[in-house]
Order: structure tokens, then C-alpha cells, then sequence
């Protein structure tokens, strides 16, 4: 199989991309990225590329599954419409090229809460990003909405650390346990398993709870 990849710089990416170039199902990895990841792994294939020109790059969007965890926040992007770029517009745009080129399969990474209704802006972009993509024509594609992230990031955020170390505080609490933090890499893992179940349903949307469930190591699940 091929894996397309946009994303592959974050958080979540970096574990995906190590994780697919391990996996002997994937032959091909190809990882659309702004700045060189200066990797030389045997079946990586990288493209530099500029978000903002996809009909320059659109023609290498092939393969059987695009994995799509490209985000950023307001901080880092600077407002609200330079965020939207990225999380909204970057993503979009590549779903619709992958669609075109005859991509089956996307499994995008959304997040919890996500909702078009939600009045919490970063819930209501994730959330118009999941309905939009619905629309283009993948034979199946599987929404992945974890609860916070940890993991080892470039920059210190501390008013994530400070959420998740009270998000961590939920596993104690009956009811609310499937909203504690989740590890990069157990995403990752989560996100590579959908791309090999059955398409029982073209839309497959899993919430907080069963993100855990499908990060869990392979030899535990049934896929």
C-alpha cells in the first residue's frame, strides 16, 4: 500500500510517519510537508511543497490512503484566518485533490467537541473541516476525535500542560475517563488501524473513547 501523509511535521505526524515506515504493509510513505523533515528512510518520499499553490503538487496526491494531521494554533499562526488556513483550508484542499486522483481511503484527525454549530471556534473549524469532507467521494474515510495530546513538543505550551494534567485527573472520575489526555504515538496507532478495517460504513466517526480503544497495541485488538 501507499500512505499519503500531510501533517508529517506535528505532533501526530512525526509518530505516524515512523510508524507506517516500520509497517511491511506499506510499501511507499509519501509525506507532503513545508519544510524538509531531513530524513532518508528507505520507502520515504518527500515533497516540499506550498500549501498554497496545490496545483503545483496536486499531480502526486496518488496512492490508497491519504492520513491527513496537519493543525496549528492561533499563537503560532498568528489569528484566527492564518489558523484556518491550515487546519481548515490545507487539509480540505488535499482531501478534494486526493478524491480526484482516485485516493480511496482518509482517515483524518480531528478533535473532540468537534461541531459546524459549536460556538468555541477552534471546536466549530474541526467541526465544518468533518462535514465537508463527508461530501468528497472516498470510499470510506474514518474522523478520529482524541481528547488532548501529550507528547514531546518543539514548543512549551503551558496552558496545555496545565489542561492536561487536569485532564489527567478524569481517568479517576466514572463516566469521564474517556476524556483523559492520549499519547501521540497511541493516535498514530489508532490512525493507521482504521485505514485497514472493513468499509462497513463510508463515515466513520470515533469519538475520545474508542480513539483509545483503536491505539491500543495491535496484538490486542481485532481489526
Amino acid at each position: 500500500m501507499t500512505a499519503l501523509v500531510i501533517g508529517a511535521t506535528g505532533l501526530v505526524g512525526k509518530q505516524l510517519v515512523s510508524q507506517l515506515l516500520k509497517d511491511r504493509r506499506f510499501s511507499q510513505v509519501i509525506c507532503f510537508v513545508r519544510k524538509s523533515m531531513r530524513r532518508s528512510d528507505p520507502g520515504l518520499v518527500e515533497h516540499v511543497v506550498d500549501f498554497r499553490n496545490p496545483a503545483a503538487w496536486s499531480e502526486w496526491l496518488k496512492g490508497d490512503v491519504l492520513f491527513s494531521c496537519m493543525g496549528t494554533t492561533i499563537r503560532a499562526a498568528g489569528s484566527r484566518d492564518a489558523q484556518w488556513e491550515v487546519d481548515y483550508t490545507f487539509q480540505f484542499q488535499a482531501a478534494s485533490l486526493a478524491a480526484g486522483n482516485g485516493v480511496k481511503r482518509l482517515v483524518l484527525l480531528s478533535a473532540a467537541g468537534a461541531s459546524p454549530q459549536s460556538r468555541v471556534f477552534y471546536s466549530r473549524m474541526k467541526g465544518e473541516l468533518e462535514r465537508d469532507v463527508q461530501e468528497l467521494p472516498f470510499e470510506r474515510m474514518d474522523i478520529l476525535r482524541p481528547s488532548f495530546l501529550s507528547g514531546k513538543r518543539k514548543e512549551i505550551r503551558i496552558g496545555e500542560l496545565i489542561g492536561i494534567a487536569l485532564m489527567s485527573l478524569l481517568r479517576f472520575v466514572p463516566g469521564l475517563s474517556m476524556y483523559r489526555p492520549i499519547r501521540d504515538v497511541l493516535v498514530a496507532r489508532a490512525m493507521i488501524t482504521c485505514s485497514f478495517r472493513l468499509p462497513e460504513h463510508r463515515v466513520n466517526i470515533h469519538e475520545p473513547a474508542e480513539v483509545h480503544k483503536l491505539g491500543a497495541p495491535w496484538t490486542k485488538q481485532r481489526v
